[in-house]
């Protein structure tokens, strides 16, 4: 039985008692590994390793080396034969061997000649185990023959004509290589008009003037020896149909001469191959090449086709301007009928070349080495194939079979040996002969008979280092013959691997399909057959695999920009990666502008040839892992080029263009501008935008402009520079197409009419001589138009008009070519003058103490002399019903748009005197005034009393001192006080309700509780209702008892506390007490000045404002359409929680009494109802400032009382 490892598979299956992982025999021959040590121990036949080919061309100018290496064990000796018959080399002094080898040096250098040693030359290779014979090598010199002396007469022809120059260089070994050259050795300009043939002949499907020349050279290049032959030169001279006809009308009669025609066109004739159809025959395996060259004029056309099939398409070229078919690789299928079409406009002829497709023998089963023990059986088997079908014969260690020395085990059956029981004695080297008459092949295939022990050839102790979750491959190479079993332990003392998670290949080499960390650990393998027993151990480390746990992510940067990708790496600890960055599958480029870390790769000011793809690869002695991101480089997109102008109309032109590069940003759209070079040189204008995917544009033009565009590309990163401009395109003058806008009449004075347009631009114009014709007519009339001519201006005057009369206007353009379309009418107005009357009838409405109603009757339109504006009303305040308070004020003017009769005077203060008149409004301004009517406000709130402050404070009373209100709006009826203590929690006790005469400007309040603050409410009233009110905060002293001996503070200025002094200061408990009591002050002090700066209130303040007496609240009239106006300030209380200066004096501020708290500037607008439409112009003094405003700091005393 034969035995050989091969690389199949065997798993073990589970559940059978006993698994073991034991090797089966095969039905195969043993393979020797090609171990160094096992080879030198193993007795084995000869094998040729190394020969020279079967066909050897020498240079005959070295010497000649034959090659024949063989190996076996014994090393084999080597023996020659030559021609058939023994090579005796000891006999020839020029033949050496090499030592140790069967290569052949002969000696020709020296002496002797290349062709003596001309021949057919075989090796054979001999040990005691048999004999291997190298292949029949031809040994041939090669040959570069010089071209035969001859004389080439000068070849001259008519222009047309065809020509073959023929080459037919000399016969050489191997054939030489054929081109064309002058006597400068440059090549001749080849084409289809003009081409070399296969043979080496130049073929001129025609010929023309330029052709004449003297120096066409066919040169023959041996490369073998590296020598190039040359040819004697050619002339040839081309003659034209005018020189031919000039040379027969000086030889010859007129009957003679020659037509052009006739020698410029004929239909296509061949040249090679000739006739309708040919034959073709070529070897397997090399290059078919047919070959059609036709002349004709015009020069014909070659189209090849395969009759019966298609050319193979990945095998087929085209050579020699399609006069030459190659078809590589040439099979049996290639076999068939191809034709070739030559074509002109004159015709077409063809012609079949039949191509049969022979083999010389090729392979399909070599024989191949067995390597048997004693008893075993095997066979031989040598396939071949060819066309024709080779013959199979067999030689035994170089003897053909049939006389070799017989062997009992072995029996021949064709292609076949097959043998039986075999022995030692069996042991042989036999040769298989293919041969047909193209060719042979011999293949040595040796029989070795072999009786060993197992041995192992794995090194003990080999470590493997697999990564987790991967096959583990632990190796057994092993030999013996017979063939020995292999088993497979783990551990010291561990049994036969049993489990089906482990796979046995039949080379002896363990596989763990998924290994495990619990799969580490020793194994041993164990060899056995009859002859003895073998093992060896090896370790197996697993690995953590290496990961990527942040892979690089696809990029889009701007060109100029810059770009980080990361990528990190985890891996097991006892390897160490190593991180390459590479760009499209290459190394990154040599730029400083390329940074690597340790996890980044940064690329800055990116480029438009950095984009592509970037790949992190992490290395480790056992795996690798990688990990790609894209980068696309963007940008706006480059310039549009090669602008062209077609189809060029008087009014329409087709622009076109070529998109620059879209920088990996997609074109959205195209913007196309326009420059009249004419009338606005340098200036671009919008034209048109049209769609990315287009590329022509079909634009409007108008008439008489000189045009140039362009083009500017725009994607998402925004918008091309320019193209370069297109060429200029002037168009026809025509008329003007439309007529000037924003045509107006109005009049400057009272006797003109300004007609005024919006001129055409250059643009507009269609044409030279622009001008406009202007037309003007009275509305109400039956005037006949009145017409000028006027030129490129936008105004012109009307002199002499009637006052505000309606006109009718036109204007129209016209150039020097024609008038624009009739352009529309418009109506104007001459100018207008002052009104004459003043409205009448002016009616006064007082509705409360701020407010007032105005009528008046509208002035007569023809009075008013122009365009209603409106009516303005001028009003203004004489004195205060009081008397109290003369002053006169500025006039104020509130402007009542359009023809309205009534209107609303907000803002009047209450108790006042007022005046006011009426005028109507025009363009030109005011009319008279309306006589004056005088009206009066009822009385309203007074404002809050101007200060009030706390004097001269005692154990049990508090002075008040107040100033009035700085606008009482009325007569004052009374004061309210009210008053309420605050006790040490901060907590408020009753409010106590005081009635004070309008005459007092001076209280005390008696009875009070000593030590003790208070809160005071104060203002005053009017029959219309109370005031705002004003508050402060006062102390009364301490009992008198309890501060005996103690100096009174300095209260400030106008302040005054009752106290007795007693002489404690000795005391030293008041000397302590003073101490802390200064401490508390200090400190206090501080709280009080940051809470102060800050706005903040204290806790007594809180909850008085949230106590506050809610009678005491500013009032407003309820008249159900407008509150009482005044100044914005008058109404508003003290902000609660607010201090006073140090002379507890609390001032109320300035008004200015400015509507324009109202409106908008000067200019506000009250409606009907007296919401404000109506413009309120003028300018008022403000009022003397009242009252005497401290600017002190506060004082520490009402710091200090504030807190006690």
């Amino acid at each position: 039985m034969q035995l050989e490892i091969m690389p199949r598979k065997k798993r073990l299956p589970a559940g059978r008692a006993p698994l073991l992982l034991l090797l089966c025999q095969l039905v195969r021959a043993l393979d020797v590994p090609l171990d160094s040590k096992l080879l030198e121990d193993l007795v084995q036949p000869p094998t040729i390793t190394q020969q020279s080919p079967k066909d050897y061309i020498i240079d005959p100018r070295e010497n000649i080396v034959i090659q024949c290496e063989a190996k076996g064990k014994p090393p084999p000796s080597f023996s020659w034969t030559r021609n058939g018959t023994h090579f005796d080399i000891e006999k020839d002094p020029l033949v050496t061997m090499k030592p140790g080898s069967g290569t052949l040096t002969i000696n020709i250098m020296s002496e002797g000649k290349a062709e003596t040693y001309e021949g057919v030359y075989q090796c054979t290779a001999r040990n005691e185990r048999g004999a291997a014979i190298s292949n029949n090598i031809v040994v041939r010199p090669s040959r570069s023959p010089l071209w035969t002396k001859e004389k080439l007469e000068p070849i001259t022809l008519r222009n047309g004509q065809s020509l073959i120059l023929p080459c037919r260089p000399p016969l050489g070994l191997p054939p030489p290589i054929i081109f064309w050259m002058d006597n400068s050795f440059q090549r001749l300009p080849q084409s289809e008009r003009v081409s070399q043939g296969l043979n080496g002949d130049l073929y001129f499907s025609n010929v023309l003037p330029e052709d004449t020349r003297e120096d066409y050279i066919c040169y023959a290049r041996f490369n073998h020896t590296q020598t190039i032959q040359q040819k004697q030169p050619i002339s040839v001279k081309v003659i034209s149909v005018d020189e031919l006809n000039d040379t027969i009308a000086a030889n010859l009669n007129d009957s003679e001469f020659y037509s052009a025609k006739s020698n410029r066109e004929r239909p296509p004739t061949f040249l090679t191959p000739e006739g309708n159809a040919s034959h073709k025959e070529e070897l397997r395996g090399n290059v078919l090449s047919l070959e059609c060259i036709a002349e004709g004029l015009p020069t014909p056309i070659i189209y090849w086709i395969k009759e019966d099939g298609t050319l193979p398409i990945n095998r087929t070229f085209y050579k020699n301007f399609k006069k030459t078919l190659q078809i590589i690789q040439v099979s049996e299928a290639d076999s068939g009928n191809y034709q070739c079409i030559a074509k002109n406009p004159l015709g077409a002829i063809y012609h079949t070349i039949s191509v049969t497709v022979k083999a010389a023998p090729y392979w399909i089963m070599a024989p191949q080495n067995l390597v048997l023990s004693p008893g075993e059986d095997g066979r031989l088997i040598c396939r071949a194939n060819g066309n024709p079908k080779p013959r199979i014969s067999w030689l035994s260690n170089g003897v053909p079979i049939e006389i070799a020395p017989d062997d009992p085990s072995r029996n021949i059956d064709g292609d076949t040996i097959i043998f039986s029981n075999v022995q030692e004695r069996s042991s042989a080297v036999y040769q298989c002969n293919a041969s047909n008459e193209y060719g042979y092949l011999l293949a040595n295939a040796f029989v070795n008979v072999l009786a060993e022990p197992p041995r192992i050839l794995t090194s003990a102790n080999t470590l493997y280092q697999v990564i987790t979750d991967r096959p583990a491959l632990l190796d057994c190479a092993f030999f013996g013959s017979p063939l020995p079993t292999v088993e497979w332990f783990k551990g010291a003392k561990g049994s036969a691997l049993r489990e089906d998670i482990y796979v046995l290949h039949e080379n002896g080499t363990l596989e763990i399909p998924v290994a495990q960390k619990d799969s580490t650990g020793t194994y041993t393998c164990v060899a056995r057959n009859k002859l003895g027993m073998a093992k060896n151990e090896v370790h197996l480390e697993i690995k953590d695999a290496t990961r990527i746990i942040k892979q690089p992510e696809y990029a889009v940067v701007q060109r100029g920009g810059t770009v980080s990708f990361e990528c990190k790496v985890k891996h097991d600890h006892t390897l160490i990666p190593t991180i390459t960055w590479l760009k499209d599958s290459g190394e990154l480029p040599n730029d400083g502008r390329f940074t690597v870390d340790k996890d980044h790769l940064v690329v800055a000011d990116v480029w438009d040839n950095d984009g592509g793809t970037y790949t992190c690869v992490a290395n480790t002695t056992l795996d690798n892992v990688s990990a790609s991101a894209v980068l696309s480089v963007v940008d706006v997109p480059n310039p549009p080029f090669d602008l062209e102008l077609t189809d060029q109309l008087d009014k329409s032109v087709q622009l076109s263009w070529t998109p620059g590069n879209d920088n990996n940003s997609p074109i959205t759209k195209f913007i196309i501008e326009y420059e009249d070079a004419m009338h606005e040189a340098g200036l671009w204008h919008h034209q048109t935008e049209v769609s990315g995917m287009q590329t022509t544009a079909q634009l409007k033009l108008s008439p008489y402009v000189n045009y140039s565009f362009r083009v500017m590309a725009v994607n998402s990163l925004g918008r091309s520079l320019p193209s370069e401009a297109s060429e200029q395109y002037l168009t026809k003058a025509a008329e003007p197409d439309t007529n000037p806008t924003a045509v107006e009449g109005l009049g400057s004075e009272p006797d003109n009419l300004v007609i005024t347009w919006k001129p055409l631009n250059g643009f507009e114009s269609n044409g030279p001589g622009l001008q406009y014709k202007v037309s003007w007519r009275q509305k109400d009339g039956d005037d006949e138009w009145t017409s000028v001519v006027v030129a490129n201006v936008s105004k012109y005057i009307v002199s002499g008009t009637p006052t505000f009369v309606p006109y009718l206007i036109k204007v129209q353009a016209l150039n020097d070519v024609g008038f624009a379309p009739e352009p529309a009418v418009v109506m104007g107005h001459s100018g207008e003058d002052l009104p004459m009357v003043a409205p009448g009838n002016v009616r006064v409405n007082v509705v409360n103490s701020t407010l007032a109603e105005v009528h008046w009757d509208p002035v007569p339109l023809k009075s008013i002399r122009g365009h209603l504006q409106g009516y303005r009303i001028y009003y203004w305040k004489a004195q205060s019903s009081s008397k109290r308070n003369r002053r006169h004020l500025e006039k104020k003017i509130l402007t009542f748009q359009g023809s309205k009769t009534h209107g609303m005077l907000p803002g009047l203060e209450p108790f006042s005197h007022y005046t006011l008149n009426v005028r109507v409004v025009n363009g030109k301004g005011e009319g008279p005034a309306s006589p004056d009517r005088v009206f009066t406000t009822p009385e309203g709130v007074p404002s809050a009393p101007s200060s009030l402050k706390i004097v001269n404070p005692t154990l049990d009373s508090l002075t008040l001192e107040w100033d009035p209100p700085s606008r009482p709006n009325g007569i004052l009826t009374e004061y309210t006080l009210k008053y309420q203590p605050i006790n040490s929690t901060h907590e408020l006790g009753p409010l106590v309700d005081l009635k004070i005469p309008a005459n007092k400007t001076r209280w005390t309040l008696k009875n009070l509780n000593f030590s003790t603050r208070y809160k005071f409410y104060f203002y005053a009233q009017t029959a219309a209702g109370s005031g705002s009110q004003i508050t402060e905060e006062a102390v009364t002293n301490v009992d008198e008892g309890k501060m005996a001996g103690i100096p009174p503070p300095d209260v400030g200025a106008g302040k005054a506390m009752a106290s007795r002094q007693v002489d404690i200061a000795t005391q030293g408990w008041f000397i302590g007490l003073m101490c802390a009591v200064a401490l508390l002050i200090l400190i206090l002090l501080i709280v009080c000045f940051i809470r102060r700066n800050k706005g903040g209130k204290y806790p007594v303040k809180e909850k008085e404002d949230a106590h506050a007496d809610p009678e005491i609240q500013p009032m407003k009239e309820d008249d159900g359409t407008f509150g009482e106006y005044s100044d914005a300030e008058d109404h508003k209380p003290l902000k609660k929680g607010s201090r006073t200066p140090s002379d507890r004096t609390v001032k109320k501020e300035d008004s200015d009494d400015s509507l324009v708290d109202y409106g908008e500037g000067v200019n506000g607008q009250f409606n009907e109802d007296g919401s404000f439409i109506g413009q309120y112009s003028g300018k008022k003094e403000k009022e003397p400032a009242e009252g005497n405003e401290s600017s002190e700091a506060p004082s520490p005393v009402n710091a200090m009382n504030s807190f006690v």
